[in-house]
């Protein structure tokens, strides 16, 4: 009978192993066929971090971009994907950050680039910039309806639906390359939204970098205006950028460095209210965003 019992209690332990590492590692809930005005149909995944179900607990939430590329290979684009969640996990265990929400938004297919691309910066481009986004764009530029669904509608579902902290200092949003420029673009335009902004290999160039040319001065010199008029001061707001210096991540650098001078000259601190890190080797795709993730979270997510 002991070796019964023993036996039975070695069974119940294999039966629960695989139930708590799911609760150990979060939760995930799918949302599709979601309707925004004056865009193309959203889709949602959501990652609810360990203890949430048994808690009582508020947390503060990341609204993340490009949301098929975050957390399941199968569901992504090119068979890689950010590992946020793991990130997270990572970021939390260092005691640097509290665990977050993540609210990962899909990207609308062929509709990305007209979705993500700043529709001030594209009103206010002319000649070779204006014509190499106007080669991409297939349709109206709806960054504005994006912001304002994201900023309003999902923001009031989300803190409706889930215990969040929802003030500006628990809101971050992040995404890379086109998403890099719609998470500064939302930092910016609003400010009272969205405390944290992570833009990860930031596509500065806007369009192919092959039409735009290297370095395009009439870009540099735009961007280098489109943040001096919105910048404001910090007031305890927090922004991340970064790039690589291999494929697309390679056309960067000139654009970064005058966006750092603006940082810099608006009385930003850099390592308190900003950070700008240069990853040397590293390409523009979710494996090398994945690996810095844990630090970029460590960084701008922290208590």
């Amino acid at each position: 009978m002991r070796a019964l019992g023993g036996l039975l209690a070695l069974l119940g332990a294999m039966l629960a192993a695989p139930a708590l590492a799911r609760e150990q590692a979060g939760r995930f809930l799918e949302y599709e066929h979601v309707a925004a005005a004056g865009l193309p149909e959203q889709r949602l995944t959501i990652w609810l971090p360990p203890g949430y179900d048994k808690g009582k607990q508020r947390y503060p939430v990341l609204y993340m971009h490009d949301g098929h590329n975050l957390f399941d290979p199968a569901k992504s684009n090119f068979n890689k994907v950010w590992a946020a969640d793991k990130a997270m996990l990572a970021a939390v265990n260092s005691g640097k950050v509290e665990p977050h929400i993540i609210i990962g938004v899909w990207a609308p297919g062929r509709d990305r680039y007209r979705q993500y691309l700043p529709q001030t910066i594209y009103q206010a481009t002319s000649g070779t910039p204006r014509a190499a986004m106007d080669a991409m764009i297939e349709g109206p530029v709806v960054s504005d309806a994006y912001l304002a669904w994201l900023a309003g509608p999902l923001k009031q579902w989300v803190d409706a639906s889930f215990r969040t902290r929802p003030g500006r200092d628990d809101t971050a949003i992040m995404g890379s390359s086109m998403g890099g420029l719609m998470s500064c673009y939302a930092f910016l335009e609003r400010a009272e939204t969205y405390g944290r902004a992570g833009c990860v290999s930031s596509h500065w160039p806007a369009a192919d970098p092959a039409k735009v040319g290297p370095a395009n001065p009439e870009l540099i010199a735009l961007w280098d205006g489109w943040f001096a008029a919105r910048l404001g001061q910090p007031n305890g707001r927090r922004v991340w950028m970064d790039h690589g210096t291999a494929t697309l991540d390679a056309f960067y650098a000139p654009y970064q460095q005058k966006i750092d001078a603006r940082f810099a000259a608006s009385g930003w601190q850099r390592g308190r209210d900003w950070e700008s890190k240069v990853y040397e080797g590293a390409e523009h795709e979710e494996n090398a965003w994945a690996r810095r993730l844990p630090e970029v979270f460590g960084w701008l997510l922290r208590n």
